[in-house]
């Protein structure tokens, strides 16, 4: 990926630009791993990778001549959008794993050094793969006026972005209520998806990789994985199939519950699906 998204793009000396920005990622994932693993505490985790995001993108318009990046309005966009994006998610994340006292998906795993720096290490990959398509268009060096591409990749940001901040704050002020205690949340947005979050996330980074790609060429094309990696992760991995099973696990007895299932989209407001989960 690095070679990929580096190929044909600016350089720092006769380091790719691209490579320089795709390494803070893991070298500030594997910082913060040390005190962490001393600490026996994940808290730190999602800030980092947020904070992996953010340096990569200031890293890039730092470096980058200001000729090649001060007017095109392409990667302004681009850097705007995510550094938006991961400093309002950033900000979530740490205040709720502060809130709540832990991550659970961590507390067999950090206790075990060499299982906790793989999570880590990974945590740099997941910047990398997921800022790849963004990362390429900023430090490719080309300029393209922007078109109607850019104004649907836009628009899809801003659902993105809107659903997943506004489903989050629905979910915390649920959760926050003493009422809602052994609840699960179907009001808001969360009566048109039973993940709404994920539907934002999955939306804004698929509007990022319309608005990267009229600049992207050669291998860089490749880091057009980014949405795809995005979806796989959410729909596949630790996103929709570990929070379907422990809600299953929860509420599975529920009556209620099952009529939600039912009558519920798992992610795409609209589009009712079999099955997204653990099964």
């Amino acid at each position: 990926m690095a070679f990929a998204g580096s190929d044909g793009g600016l350089r720092v000396g006769s380091i790719p630009l691209f490579v320089l920005c795709a390494m803070l990622g893991f070298l500030l994932h594997w910082l913060v791993f040390l005190p962490s693993y001393a600490l026996q505490t994940e808290h730190y985790f999602d800030l980092t990778g947020s904070l992996s995001f953010i340096g990569a993108i200031l890293l890039a318009n730092w470096l980058a001549p200001s000729t090649e990046l001060g007017n095109d309005l392409r990667a302004n966009l681009l850097s705007f959008m995510v550094l938006a994006w991961a400093l309002r998610l950033g900000v979530f994340l740490f205040m709720r794993v502060k809130r709540i006292g832990e991550d659970s998906r961590f507390r067999d795993i950090k206790t075990r050094f060499l299982r906790f720096l793989f999570t880590w290490t990974l945590g740099g990959l997941w910047v990398l793969l997921t800022a790849a398509a963004a990362l390429a268009a900023i430090t490719s060096g080309r300029s393209v006026p922007l078109g109607l591409g850019a104004y649907i990749g836009g628009a899809l940001w801003l659902i993105g972005f809107l659903f997943e901040t506004v489903a989050d704050r629905q979910k915390s002020a649920f959760k926050a209520n003493p009422k809602n205690k052994g609840r699960f949340i179907q009001t808001g947005l969360w009566s048109i998806s039973r993940h709404p979050n994920y539907f934002g996330e999955i939306s804004l980074w698929v509007g990022v990789a319309i608005i990267a790609a009229p600049v992207l060429q050669g291998w860089q094309l490749l880091t057009l994985v980014s949405p795809l990696f995005v979806i796989f992760l959410l729909c596949r991995v630790s996103g929709i199939p570990l929070q379907e099973a422990q809600a299953e696990e929860r509420w599975g007895d529920d009556p209620e519950y099952k009529r939600y299932v039912q009558l519920t989209p798992v992610l795409v407001p609209g589009i009712r699906t079999t099955r997204l989960n653990a099964e």
